[in-house]
């Protein structure tokens, strides 16, 4: 197919895009060769296929099990403000090695289930954390320090801290 064929055939731009309307297009007489045919059909379906508009919707009006994915929360706000940032106490006391022979210093790092409390509750850096686990993991092999909840109601440990 030459290329004042194909001007020919091709709706001009500026003509305004053919009603969804009408009835479909009679088949030409001549078919051209399958190559051309399939790149023209290529080229033609992008031009075809508009996005079709959304239903408007209400802020709160959301369809079943859509769930909120982040962003602003409709009730209490977005991001959580904890007030001034927690300082490592083992970097401001210049601390070179955390003794596990010290449970009294090591208890305020326990939960009352005798858990390691983690770096967001008690504010201690990276390195200061890796080291304050493994000395309370060895307090705990000596028995220095309570492995389960049942221990610390036996022994009382934390009965003042409430």
């Amino acid at each position: 197919m030459t290329e004042q064929e194909r001007t020919e055939t091709e709706p001009s731009s500026d003509a305004p895009p053919p009603a969804a309307e009408s009835a479909p297009a009679a088949p030409a007489a001549e078919s051209p060769p399958a190559a051309e045919s399939a790149t023209e059909a290529v080229e033609a379906a992008p031009a075809e296929a508009a996005p079709r508009p959304r239903p408007e919707r209400s802020e709160g009006d959301r369809p079943e099990g859509d769930r909120d994915r982040g962003g602003p929360r409709e009730r209490g706000g977005g991001r959580r403000h904890f007030g001034r940032r927690k300082v490592c106490m083992f970097c401001v006391e210049k601390v070179k090695a955390i003794d596990y022979k010290d449970p009294m210093r090591l208890r305020r790092f326990l939960s009352d289930r005798a858990r390691i409390e983690p770096r967001r509750k008690t504010g201690t850096c990276a390195k200061h954390q890796r080291w304050l686990a493994i000395a309370l993991k060895r307090a705990r092999h000596l028995a220095l320090l309570p492995y389960t909840p049942e221990h610390i109601r036996a022994s009382g440990m934390f009965a003042g801290r409430r």
